[in-house]
């Protein structure tokens, strides 16, 4: 039988970049993701006996969520629910697992790379049939109901057993527990050359960070391309995490970086992040960028087997260095700039435009999914190695001659005050049109802009993007705020310059001129009151 509770708008329900995240305890409130969660349901159509996938990262909260959702879907006419088994999925094998069931849709619960527990964060978003983020319309649409909602549906009934693969009948609606590694593992087999990477006797050590991608990369690294059991460190699934910050950077992941550092370093180190949609790549003696390594796996990406036909354009988000578009150019296909958030990315796959896309924020993915995929990254790369016989730093050197250097960073300055952070990219707005012209050291500026996206596919425009400063000869800074966080605001500076020839420079050194040009340009110190940035990716 449908229950219908009745209910009252929260007003801080409008989904970021990549749906809802706040904190568990925000949550926890009395009917706080059942309205969430109705809303979802209320903004689509077409639920009728209908096919909904449910699956998150494992993090606090996640299986408490699930139960809610699972009787709220009952409630809404859904015919069948499809839920990993531990209501674990990966966003990447979410994807997957919406397109090969033909779903109208999927909740992917999940506050990506944020922290996990009790006192931490936790997130709810909703993907379409492509298996890609929901797009603006329909989150607008999400959001608007939000702040309407007077009701919620349910059934009553106990909660499913998500430990027991297998189907159970609630309230008339089908619910089936699966494993969710086996098709997304059997996805990787036929994009990848699994033998030629078994045969090339490479060593390698894999970071899950007791998040969603342990029982991934354990099948597919150990169990079925060989390598050594324990290369897959914290490889259990954790709703805290284990109490790290399930982000593949530097800061976060430098027990990988210092074993990828030793003399003894395996061939090849990767980590993933929460739910599995980010990679780090580091080789022996070498971190490679996020933009870096989307650079070269698109210049490689035809040594796989499921790219040997060549790509069809190469995506890439406006913060992320242009490397990329310097290999689309050489390889005579299309290069396109997109604002950040995955979403952005699914109209180009769906239409045949692009085939690899790219994030500077550690996420790359194919038309495989619409996703990015963190273990996809990794495979890929797995792949290139065995194929060319040569390592890491071999590879991305030789990169580096032929196409140049893009010399990158990203400074973030994490839970600055709204209203300070605000002010900033205000100001910084209005003097847009006097810098052209203007010299910051040995930079001048070519061009300053707020960065806007006309979608090629269906000619729909997003506006304020984030500030861009370009610099003559190829460098530039961008300056953006975050929609990841859930508290304060993240302003994110990123910084990179071009060098065609000079290849072998520190990038600390080779950034320092465009991070006191951006200092000049922003007043970010005036603004935020802080002398240096929290993290520097």
């Amino acid at each position: 039988m449908t229950i219908t509770v009745s209910t009252t708008p929260y007003t801080d329900q409008k989904p970021g970049t990549s749906g809802l995240r706040k904190k568990v305890r925000v949550f926890q409130q009395p009917n706080y993701a059942e309205n969430f969660i109705q809303s979802v349901f209320d903004a689509v159509e077409d639920k009728d006996d209908a096919t909904l996938v449910i699956g998150g990262d494992g993090r606090f909260l996640n299986r408490e969520v699930i139960q809610i959702a699972i009787r709220i879907a009952a409630a809404n006419g859904f015919g069948r629910v499809v839920v990993g088994r531990g209501g674990i999925l990966s966003t990447p094998a979410a994807s997957n697992m919406i397109r090969i069931r033909g779903a109208l849709g999927g909740l992917v619960l999940s506050a990506s790379h944020n922290p996990g527990g009790p006192d931490e964060d936790f997130g709810i978003k909703y993907n379409i049939a492509n298996g890609g983020p929901a797009p603006e319309k329909v989150t607008e649409a999400i959001h608007a109901r939000t702040l309407t909602i007077d009701r919620w549906l349910t059934v009553e009934a106990g909660d499913i057993d998500l430990d027991a693969d297998g189907e159970t009948m609630l309230a008339g609606m089908t619910v089936e527990v699966v494993d969710p590694v086996a098709d997304y593992a059997e996805l990787m087999r036929k994009l990848f050359d699994f033998e030629a990477i078994r045969s090339a006797g490479l060593t390698m050590a894999f970071d899950a960070m007791s998040a969603v991608t342990g029982p991934y990369a354990t099948e597919i690294l150990e169990r079925q391309l060989g390598f050594a059991a324990g290369t897959v460190r914290n490889g259990t699934p954790l709703p805290d995490f284990g109490g790290h910050h399930p982000d593949p950077n530097l800061v976060h992941a430098h027990e990988l970086y210092a074993t990828m550092m030793a003399p003894d370093a395996p061939d090849f180190g990767a980590a993933s992040d929460g739910d599995g949609d980010r990679n780090l790549i580091i080789g022996r003696n070498i971190f490679v960028t996020p933009s870096d390594s989307l650079a070269m796996l698109a210049a490689n990406a035809h040594l796989a087997p499921g790219y040997r036909g060549g790509l069809k354009g190469i995506a890439r988000s406006m913060p992320t260095s242009a490397a990329a578009d310097r290999v689309a150019a050489a390889l005579g296909i299309p290069s396109f700039e997109t604002p950040t958030g995955w979403k952005f990315f699914g109209n180009l796959l769906d239409a045949g435009l692009a085939t690899i896309c790219g994030e500077e924020s550690a996420g790359t993915g194919s038309d495989h999914v619409r996703e990015k995929d963190g273990l996809w990254a990794v495979l890929l790369w797995l792949n290139i190695l065995a194929v060319r016989g040569q390592s890491v730093e071999a590879i991305a050197r030789e990169h580096w001659a032929t196409y140049g250097r893009n010399y990158y960073a990203r400074h973030d300055y994490e839970g600055v005050e709204s209203d300070r952070a605000d002010a900033l990219m205000t100001e910084l707005r209005g003097k847009l049109g006097d810098l052209p012209g203007q010299r910051f050291g040995d930079l001048i500026v070519e061009a300053a802009d707020d960065f806007a996206y006309e979608d090629p596919t269906d000619g729909s425009v997003s506006r304020n993007q984030g500030i861009r400063v370009l610099f003559e000869g190829g460098s530039r800074v961008v300056f953006r705020l975050s929609g990841t966080g859930t508290s304060g605001a993240t302003l994110r500076v990123y910084l990179e310059r071009y060098e065609a020839t000079a290849i072998d420079g520190d990038t600390t050194k080779m950034l320092a001129g465009i991070a006191v040009a951006a200092d000049a340009i922003a007043g970010i110190v005036r603004h935020t009151g802080r002398e240096r940035p929290d993290v520097v990716t």
